[in-house]
């Protein structure tokens, strides 16, 4: 190592070098090549480079003809390094094939190239004249950027008489320096003193700097403010607004420049509230007013303020303002609710108490009497109870489902002027009691049901309101006892007695009932209860689920009708009336009659409406002697049901004396000797049929006698007709009824009275004949309500039908049914 190192030599063997600052491009460093024992022949070729950062000031770069490391860029110690202390620059050194990699550090050595500087180039400084000697008076120090020995060294003053100049050491062995007063100063003598000041550098050579120091000498306090007067008294309005002028006070010091120049402010005896309220402008001694006064919470207030000039060692003096306010009317009345009563039945008499009201205003005088009143609309009133108190009555019956709360609006006003007044609303609700009974949304209510419902199902929905509130509003829904054709109601329909939902227990079939009523009752939870009642009209509405059944003619043997046709019969010869019954009603008990098929579709028609087959045009030889028919009978319903049947139609020469025509019963082969029981039956009903009949000649002939039968037949019921001489049917008649015989071509067989008699009651139980023969299809229980008149016209129509058969027999079914529902 050396001292003083020159440029490129080597410090250590590390391979650490050292380079002053400042040396110009292309100066030497150190020979890389032979310290890091490189051939130099080859350093070129295995690229030895400075690796460095990306953006970084190459300050060195080597010679790769020789191996030498030198200056590229001017550097400058105090940029590199802007800290004191060891500035490096650290290199790394990269060669190829085979790859080595070298670290070098280069020291830049600092040189004196910087002269200290002072922050400022004049440093003012006030010292009073009265300053103590030996007081002391720092001074900021030079900056020097150099380092060590070429940073500041020492400080020089110019020679003057009064102060002197101390260089002290701090810890980092930088330098700085005090003025130290040596002789006591006068104003009077020199006002001024100027001082040059010296900062030297260690350097080589010596490098420095210089401020100028200006001195004041500041004159002696020696003087106090004085106020005009002690104590200051003002009155002032409490609505004053912010800075009104509340006084101007005013002191006077003798002194001159600041120790003659008076600041005022408040003294530490000023409480806060003041400090809030007021404010003394330090320099004028006006007092302001700040904040917002308010009589009711102070009317006096009490200032101290103090006086103090700006001279060293000042002495304050102090006055005291008194600031007496002045009310206005500026409260307004405060209502407050001491007493609630809430809510308040709806019941409650008149002159209840619904609560206690104070009033109060805290201004004086007229400013603080008050008045208190409510809105003439509600049914309350305020009766005065002693001074700024009231009670709030009622003064009738409330209603709550009329007004369920009232919203009550209470005026204080004071005696002042202009007066003030204050709206304060009291929320009273009502409270509810049971006193409104539930009310449905219908008078009534009419639903229709499809029949073949499915258990369970929902029919509809009643609902009804109740003016009340909470549990007296909670409506329950039940359905009133009571019988629907001899049966509980409860087993037709039940109700959730929540939503008032109804549902349908059981299947409704429209041919059993076809409607019926319920009574449904509404019942709130009020105590005590109150309920009201509807009536639900419940209509079944009929569905195609019956279909057609044949009842004329019924087949013979088998499943086969048969019938004779006489082979003279002309065309349009009635050959006999197909008839069904339908248990439905409406367009799906609407029957149309038709020919599915037929052995001659040219022989007979049959009309879809009334069922009658009649002949096409008349038998030739060729046409066959027995004709096969198949009739079907279908309903108007939506899906449409049918019915078919076969009849064979004989054609015959000559039509037998006594021949049926089809017959809605027809007679079954000859019951068998060997049952005993339906012997004793057949002989228990010819007799009761006997009576029957014998019953019904002798009502006929009794009604006949009281009756005029005239030869033509007019006026003459059909009944009597038979009974009067020379009377007899029309042909149009006879044409109508299906126990007409049929005679050869051209006769007409004479009709017996019994005939006659069958074929009246026929012709008067005709229009129930469908009727009947539903309900006997669907059994006898229909009996229990059925009117007389509707028991008599069926058992003669199901009689008319057994007259003329060859065998009672065939008539057992229907009339079996009459007998045992009690009408034998």
């Amino acid at each position: 190592e050396s001292l003083c190192p020159q440029a490129g030599q080597v410090l250590w063997s590390a391979l650490h070098y050292a380079v002053p600052e400042e040396l110009e491009h292309g100066a030497f460093v150190a020979n890389l090549g032979e310290d890091l024992g490189l051939d130099v022949s080859t350093l070129s070729a295995r690229r030895f480079r400075i690796v460095s950062r990306a953006g970084a000031r190459q300050y060195l770069e080597v010679n790769l003809e020789n191996g030498i490391l030198f200056v590229n860029e001017r550097i400058d110690r105090e940029e590199v390094c802007e800290a004191g202390g060891t500035c490096l620059l650290h290199l790394q050194l990269l060669v190829e094939s085979p790859l080595e990699l070298y670290r070098v550090e280069v020291e830049v050595l600092d040189i004196n190239d910087h002269a200290p500087t002072f922050p400022w180039q004049e440093y003012v400084l006030e010292v009073a004249e009265s300053a103590v000697l030996g007081a002391r008076f720092p001074l900021e120090s030079a900056q020097d950027p150099d380092v060590g020995t070429n940073s500041v060294r020492t400080y020089r003053l110019s020679p003057n008489g009064f102060f002197s100049l101390e260089v002290q050491t701090r810890s980092d062995t930088s330098k700085f320096a005090e003025l130290v007063l040596e002789r006591a100063l006068d104003r009077e003598q020199q006002r001024v003193h100027r001082l040059l000041l010296t900062a030297l550098d260690g350097g080589v050579p010596e490098r420095s700097g210089t401020a100028h120091i200006l001195i004041t000498v500041l004159d002696a306090n020696d003087n106090v403010p004085v106020f005009d007067q002690p104590s200051y008294g003002i009155s002032l309005p409490e609505d004053a607004p912010a800075g009104t002028l509340v006084i101007q006070l005013n002191a006077t010091d003798l002194d001159e420049g600041p120790n003659g120049e008076i600041e005022y402010s408040f003294s530490g005896h000023a409480p806060p509230r003041v400090r809030e309220l007021f404010h003394i402008e330090p320099w004028s001694g006006q007092v302001l007013l700040k904040g917002p006064l308010d009589y009711e919470r102070a009317s006096l207030h009490e200032l101290y303020v103090q006086a103090k000039d700006r001279g060293p060692s000042a002495v304050a003096v102090h006055c005291r303002v008194l600031v007496h306010l002045l009310d206005v009317n500026d409260n307004a009345p405060e209502v407050t609710l001491t007493s609630v009563s809430t809510p308040v039945l709806e019941d409650a008499p008149p002159g209840t108490v619904i609560a206690v009201i104070s009033v109060l205003d805290r201004d004086s005088g007229d400013n603080g009497r008050v008045s208190c009143e409510v809105s003439p609309d509600v049914p309350f009133e305020l009766h005065s109870s002693f001074h700024n108190y009231y009670t709030l009555v009622t003064t009738r019956a409330l209603d709550r489902e009329v007004v369920p709360e009232y919203n009550i609006s209470i005026t204080a006003r004071d005696m002042g002027s202009p007066a003030l007044l204050t709206h304060s609303t009291l929320t009273v609700p009502v409270s509810d009691v049971n006193d409104n009974a539930p009310r449905f949304l219908q008078p009534s209510y009419s639903v229709s049901v499809m029949e073949n419902n499915a258990p369970g199902a929902s029919i509809c929905s009643v609902s009804a309101l109740d003016p009340d509130c909470q549990q007296n509003a909670y409506l329950s829904y039940s359905i009133v006892d009571g019988h629907i054709h001899g049966m509980p109601v409860g087993t037709y329909v039940s109700i959730n007695s929540d939503s008032g939902h109804m549902y349908a227990l059981r299947s409704l079939d429209y041919e059993q009932i076809r409607s019926f009523q319920i009574q449904v009752q509404a019942q709130d939870a009020g105590f005590p209860p109150l309920s009201a009642n509807v009536t639900v009209h419940i209509f079944v509405l009929d569905q195609n689920d019956n279909a057609p059944v044949i009842v004329s003619p019924m087949p013979r043997n088998g499943s086969v009708a048969t019938e004779l046709v006489p082979r003279s019969a002309r065309p349009g010869y009635l050959v006999g009336t197909v008839s069904a019954v339908d248990a439905d009603a409406g367009l799906n008990s609407h029957l149309s009659y038709q020919l599915l098929q037929a052995t001659d579709f040219t022989l007979f028609s049959m009309a879809p409406d009334t069922g009658e087959l009649r002949t096409l045009r008349s038998f030739l030889e060729q046409d066959a002697t027995r004709q096969r028919l198949v009739v079907q009978v279908r309903d108007g319903g939506q899906p449409a049901l049918s019915a078919t049947m076969s009849l064979l139609l004989s054609v015959v020469e000559t039509m037998p004396q006594t021949l049926s025509d089809f017959s809605e019963f027809s007679l079954p082969a000859e019951p068998s000797s060997s049952s005993p029981l339906t012997l004793y039956l057949l002989v228990s009903l010819g007799s009761i049929s006997f009576t029957f009949l014998l019953a019904i000649l002798i009502l006929t002939a009794i009604r006949c006698r009281g009756e005029r039968c005239s030869r033509e037949g007019d006026g003459c019921s059909p009944l009597c007709c038979r009974c009067c001489p020379g009377s007899r049917p029309s042909s149009d008649g006879l044409k109508t009824s299906n126990l007409m015989a049929q005679a050869p071509a051209g006769t007409t067989a004479p009709l017996s009275v019994l005939e006659g008699q069958t074929l009246a009651l026929k012709q008067r139980a005709s229009p129930r004949q469908p009727q009947c023969l539903r309900k006997v299809q669907k059994g006898i229980g229909w009996f229990n309500t059925a009117s007389v008149s509707l028991k008599w016209e069926c058992a003669a129509y199901f009689f008319t039908k057994c007259m003329g058969k060859e065998e009672m027999g065939s008539c057992i079914p229907a009339y079996c049914s009459l007998v045992l529902a009690g009408l034998g």
